[in-house]
């Protein structure tokens, strides 16, 4: 299912990507699922797709975003790879670490009293699906501007409290409608959907969208684990 059209411009994203013939089997070198190359050659062609991808992405353009009349709340599906943790809300703490100047540990109250993102987005799962859905939280290039990162900086990493992990370039966690949800459709966060806080973003395929994140670190350079996913041959950047 594809996201509203961002214009009429014919060099759309998408058709750039079809015009430099980056294909196999029909199937395009896009975060949009593997391709048939890679399941071949392993991620040979990865630094190319990448390149492309991040030559394509316009880091400080919002995504349309849809009016509330059509959020899909039957279409947005759970899925858990392992268990869902418990979390205490209490005793939660976010933190924004790594090469940085200023560390953070933030309560979920002192969160929520930040400024606030509400959207109304497309989520987009590899595996075929989509749902309109609604999110609210920080915007994420906010904590990191707080956090004060270090020249050379250039990559997130995302941790979470059931093991899962992620990983980002920084120009895509600055990008406006990166947020930190807590709020889901209007109400709270649900735990099954991360809270008490998650990744939401119409600009990543849903893994690259972690759940009950607990840990932002800033890195100047990629590490051999890079996501949970990308390590078992999934596309890195995943961008839509």
């Amino acid at each position: 299912m594809s996201l509203p059209p961002n214009s009429a411009n014919p060099l759309s994203r998408r058709n750039l990507l079809r015009l430099a013939g980056y294909s196999a089997g029909g199937m395009l070198l896009t975060g949009a699922s593997l391709t048939l190359l890679e399941n071949l050659a392993g991620r040979a062609t990865e630094p190319l797709n990448q390149k492309l991808e991040e030559l394509l992405f316009q880091s400080q353009t919002p995504v349309p975003e849809f009016p509330v009349s059509e959020i899909e709340p039957e279409k947005l599906i759970v899925n858990t790879y392992g268990f869902t943790p418990e979390i205490d809300l209490i005793s939660f703490r976010l933190a924004v670490d790594g090469e940085v100047s200023n560390p953070l540990a933030l309560d979920l109250a002192t969160i929520q009293q930040m400024s606030r993102k509400s959207m109304v987005i497309r989520h987009v799962c590899v595996e075929g699906w989509a749902a309109i859905v609604q999110w609210a939280g920080v915007p994420l290039r906010d904590l990191i501007r707080l956090a004060q990162p270090k020249p050379g900086v250039r990559y997130a990493y995302f941790f979470s409290a059931d093991g899962y992990y992620e990983s980002w370039d920084l120009a895509s966690c600055l990008h406006p409608q990166t947020v930190l949800a807590y709020e889901k459709n209007g109400a709270p966060l649900p735990i099954e959907n991360g809270a008490p806080l998650r990744l939401a973003s119409p600009i990543k395929l849903g893994y690259k969208l972690s759940k009950w994140i607990t840990r932002v670190t800033l890195v100047s350079q990629l590490r051999s684990r890079r996501g949970y996913w990308e390590d078992q041959s999934y596309e890195w950047f995943a961008g839509l």
